[in-house]
């Protein structure tokens, strides 16, 4: 799905409009072309939705169902989600000025808007809230993980926030519980070369330089499980979770690793995974003050 900052459309509930480019081909009108480009949808749906006036070209005026295809146009449509579940988990606002807005993720809830979840998501949420649509994630969490996360309000500073992630310029530290694990001495540091695997988006490790670091600390034992502090020296995709399992202790409820479990229903919001985005720390770019943001949730061990 793409966006564009020239939309003739503007957001909707926190939505940023898409669109589709109409390429040359042998399409008799828009409408056969628009079934084509989207078998999934039942072609009924897609004249209905062209009959109410929800696609636009890039004047702004409306499609109808015999327009002749121009190639090398655009049209513009809100994506939509029938029976989008809603996730019954809530965001807190731990600190906004002029340039961020600094959230404590509940779990279950996705970064940005993606698969099933558009209006469901934490970007979609907080433009709605505060009515701007200029947010933008500086960095992202997994939708299974929970905690602290940073958002630009502007456009103008989004670029320093974003670069001060990629340069590694953020200590981060997150709370998991998992398998305990008596063998290893702790703080423990597992280094390797994360690469990617071959289902879905996940993440897997293999022999090569290592790519990837992460600190390891057993915090509290109970029976079988245990709580860890994990502090990430590098970034990965999935680093952390990937590790775990690789050191024989996946985070619990952990549905890819280390092996991907059937996927759930999406209104299934039960048996969160057991990760916390616990604090994070950084020099703002811009003004050069020392920050902190830790999150109020807890992540608690039961048998």
């Amino acid at each position: 799905m793409k966006k564009h900052p020239d939309a003739p459309l503007p957001f909707k509930d926190g939505i940023a409009p898409s669109y589709v480019n109409i390429p040359y081909g042998p399409w008799p009108n828009i409408l056969r072309f628009l079934v084509e480009k989207f078998p999934r949808m039942d072609p009924e749906v897609i004249r209905h939705r062209i009959e109410i006036g929800d696609l636009v070209y890039q004047d702004g005026s409306r499609v109808c169902c015999d327009d002749k295809v121009v190639a090398d146009s655009r049209i513009w449509y809100y994506r939509e989600v029938p029976n989008e579940p809603e996730v019954p988990f809530k965001e807190q606002v731990l600190f906004e000025d002029e340039r961020i807005i600094i959230v404590d993720k509940p779990h279950m809830l996705s970064s940005i808007p993606a698969g099933r979840f558009l209006k469901q998501s934490l970007l979609s949420r907080l433009r709605a809230t505060f009515d701007n649509q200029l947010i933008a994630p500086a960095h992202r969490l997994d939708r299974e993980t929970a905690g602290v996360m940073l958002f630009t309000k502007d456009p103008a500073y989004r670029g320093a926030y974003q670069m001060m992630f990629q340069a590694r310029k953020v200590e981060k530290s997150y709370l998991a519980v998992a398998a305990n694990n008596d063998a290893l001495q702790y703080p423990y540091v597992h280094k390797s070369c994360m690469v990617k695997g071959d289902k879905f988006f996940t993440m897997h490790e293999v022999d090569g330089p290592a790519n990837s670091e992460t600190q390891v600390m057993k915090l509290k034992t109970q029976g079988e499980l245990a709580l860890y502090r994990l502090n990430p020296h590098t970034g990965k995709q999935h680093q952390l979770r990937v590790h775990m399992a690789s050191l024989g202790m996946p985070i619990l409820n952990d549905p890819w690793y280390p092996v991907v479990k059937p996927e759930r229903a999406h209104d299934d919001f039960s048996n969160p995974l057991q990760l916390l985005a616990q604090t994070l720390s950084f020099v703002d770019p811009v003004d050069g003050q020392t920050r902190y943001f830790a999150s109020q949730q807890q992540l608690t061990i039961t048998e």
